[in-house]
């Protein structure tokens, strides 16, 4: 059976209502409502629009592109509106300074050059005609292999100027393209990325190495006729990588030799020390898989992946360095990159393994030795051609190394089983730049000395021949 509402519960409802503080409750939890309400759907309907209107791009510190942006936004340009003139302007800045010596001479005063460029926070610039929202940032984060902190550089605009992006990254790889031109930037590894290893070095002309002749123009042909075959490479199946082995004694050349082509080509130069502490199989598979692009992958002391040559022990480790199974595999393993042209240098070849050095790993092997007589010759020219035009002091100068023996017999054919090196002769011609007198005169010097330990004497010192 059901029951009606009394009159006494309906009259104390609608007096909770004719009350004025719980009316007013009521009306003030619906505006907050409502407000709250209208808030989250204006930011659903921002969003929206957001996406829908605006396109960003990020930039992170290891993109490659990350440097040319900030180099170009350091750019100083004009902005014609007064308007346009003061939403572009940048408060926040941070500074990049480069500096170099002024005039000749080590010893000069130092020109410094101040770059500004956006710090950290956002910023408006005008390029063309569109508006460009940047958000530099950096993260809490670091990169566990160098310990720098993250960092991006977030580019906002209108959708209808997406395009302007493009251009925006072509002006600044020109840029960084203009600033590196006449240089060769030289990379070495960092962790398991490549960065450049301080800043780009003036391009060595290829004629100041001096090799035995024939010798470079047999190495430079053969690089450029590899560049030059690349389809003839892919049609045939045939992985697209070159691999020269030049190998000699310190100091006759062959590092600069590599940095000398690298210049001539207009390439990078990609640096790995095999004998580098940390340096394992697994992070030399990966870096040259990630070489920069057009350069030239130099693997310096190849000897030295044979030092760890072992099996491994029962706990697992084979040691701190590259193996040489790991070595073999990162250069013509099933994970080896291609479109690589490698230099492997050694000291010591006779301890190189046949399965190294064999085609597909090594394609040409050459012998940069001790200083010839070519050499000599063509190094004289080149320090006192313009002082020696009738070339008399050159031939003293011959004359008196084929009477040290130092071109490996002397001058009634006897063997000496005395050679110099082209770094040697340097190190003379540069002692006596304006002597050419002084060069002939030092020429014993070029005697390569021997360093014998003697019993020690009463003091605790080591004595040695000089």
């Amino acid at each position: 059976m059901s029951t009606s509402p009394s009159p006494a519960s309906v009259l104390n409802f609608n007096a909770l209502f004719d009350n004025p503080l719980f009316a007013g409750g009521i009306g003030l939890a619906s505006l907050g409502a409502a407000a709250a309400f209208a808030r989250k759907g204006s930011i659903v309907v921002l969003g929206a629009a957001r996406r829908r209107l605006l396109v960003n791009v990020e930039i992170s510190k290891q993109d490659p592109a990350y440097p040319w942006i900030l180099a170009w936004l350091s750019q100083p340009r004009e902005t014609p509106g007064f308007i346009a003139s003061r939403l572009t302007r940048i408060h926040n800045l941070s500074v990049a300074t480069a500096t170099a010596s002024r005039g000749p001479g080590a010893g000069g005063p130092i020109n410094a050059h101040f770059f500004l460029q956006p710090g950290y926070g956002r910023h408006i610039v005008k390029f063309g005609k569109a508006f460009i929202s940047v958000n530099r940032e950096k993260h809490n984060t670091a990169n566990m292999n160098t310990g720098e902190p993250h960092e991006i550089v977030q580019l906002t605009t209108l959708w209808a100027h997406r395009h302007v992006f493009e251009d925006l990254f072509r002006e600044a790889h020109q840029l960084a393209a203009k600033a590196n031109e006449g240089k060769t930037v030289v990379y070495s590894a960092r962790g398991l990325e490549w960065s450049p290893l301080g800043d780009a070095r003036k391009k060595r002309p290829l004629g100041s190495v001096i090799l035995d002749e024939g010798i470079k123009e047999s190495i430079v042909g053969d690089v450029k006729d590899f560049l030059s075959r690349q389809q003839w490479y892919v049609d045939r199946g045939i992985p697209y990588r070159r691999g020269y082995l030049l190998f000699g004694p310190p100091g006759s050349g062959k590092s600069s030799f590599i940095q000398a082509l690298a210049g001539e080509l207009d390439f990078s130069v990609a640096m790995i020390n095999l004998s580098e502490m940390g340096m394992t199989d697994d992070k030399l598979a990966y870096l040259l898989t990630k070489l920069p692009k057009r350069s030239l992958l130099l693997l310096e002391d190849a000897d030295a992946a044979f030092v760890n040559r072992r099996q491994r022990d029962t706990d697992g480790y084979s040691g701190a360095n590259v193996t040489f199974s790991g070595l073999l595999n990162a250069l013509d393993g099933v994970a080896a990159g291609e479109e690589r042209i490698a230099f492997l240098t050694t000291n010591h070849i006779e301890r190189l393994d046949p399965a190294l050095i064999r085609p597909g790993r090594v394609d040409l092997m050459l012998k940069i030795g001790e200083a010839t007589k070519y050499q000599a010759t063509q190094m004289w020219d080149r320090f006192y051609g313009d002082v020696d035009q009738d070339h008399s002091g050159r031939a003293r100068f011959l004359e008196r190394l084929e009477e040290l023996g130092l071109f490996g017999q002397y001058k009634d054919g006897q063997a000496s089983n005395r050679h110099t090196s082209a770094a040697a002769i340097q190190g003379l011609f540069l002692f006596n730049k304006n002597d050419m007198q002084g060069a002939i005169d030092m020429a014993e010097g070029l005697i390569p000395r021997k360093f014998e330990a003697e019993d020690p004497t009463p003091d605790g010192a080591i004595k040695t021949p000089v």
